[in-house]
């Protein structure tokens, strides 16, 4: 499927995803699925190719539900039609066979930002940080208000953009969200994933509450607590995933 704004480089476009693993460059984490550049009359193109699921989940996408790629498409121009900062969704491409879906891929234009969320976790001297950090919190309280409750708020998948004393906010790896009116707790317990610091948090919760009119110390609880037990809940199954890799290496 590509956009309609995209349909005359439909050729370019197919022949990059045909020849993804002899050409294209290799961007980013490449860990869990592999992310590379290409060039689509003089815009760099991002194309992620999305592994091949386990085979209980290569029936699912056949037959149930869309493809993490189909998502990711669909996902990003709802976002655009609200608004919302995403780089711009151009296709995504699906190869299935009668029985089992297969491989899939996304495609959008390249977004060459200042920072991410990351960096504010890592660089406490960062210019304006601070100013960053509210500008953030605003935009996390303005996709609420857009009941978009993005799954995977987490530090690397938010481009910030500096625009002069602004600041715009870029939301990447889409394929997880939900579209709803979100409660008081759910809206809270959306920055867990964002960091380990609690005066950020501190910071943020104070930033929600101006937005909101909710109570600083009620959003605080929450969203330190729920922080504490996401970090709980990650560093048990880095310790679990340590352990089964120790068993096999030494079996």
């Amino acid at each position: 499927m590509v956009n309609s704004s995209f349909s005359k480089d439909s050729e370019i476009l197919t022949d990059c995803i045909t020849h993804f693993d002899t050409k294209g460059e290799p961007f980013g984490n490449q860990d869990r699925n592999s992310l590379k550049l290409f060039d689509l009359n003089g815009m760099t193109i991002n194309v992620k190719s999305f592994r091949t699921p386990n085979l209980i989940n290569q029936i699912a996408y056949r037959f149930f539900r869309k493809s993490k790629a189909q998502r990711s498409f669909e996902y990003g121009n709802w976002l655009q039609s609200l608004d919302i900062g995403t780089p711009q969704p151009i296709a995504y491409y699906e190869f299935k066979t009668p029985l089992l879906f297969k491989k899939s891929y996304y495609i959008s234009q390249q977004l060459d930002c200042d920072l991410t969320y990351r960096e504010l976790t890592t660089d406490f001297n960062y210019p304006n940080h601070e100013a960053i950090l509210r500008a953030f919190t605003r935009f996390t309280y303005k996709l609420h208000q857009k009941k978009v409750h993005f799954l995977d708020h987490s530090p690397g998948n938010t481009l910030i953009k500096t625009e002069g004393d602004s600041y715009a906010f870029f939301l990447v790896d889409l394929n997880r969200m939900e579209f709803k009116t979100l409660d008081f707790e759910t809206r809270i317990k959306n920055f867990s994933k964002l960091t380990t610091h609690k005066f950020m948090v501190e910071i943020m919760s104070d930033e929600y509450s101006k937005c909101s009119g909710e109570d600083y110390n009620a959003i605080f609880d929450i969203m330190w607590s729920e922080t504490e037990a996401f970090q709980n809940r990650y560093h048990r199954k880095r310790k679990l995933k340590n352990k089964i890799l120790f068993w096999r290496r030494n079996k």
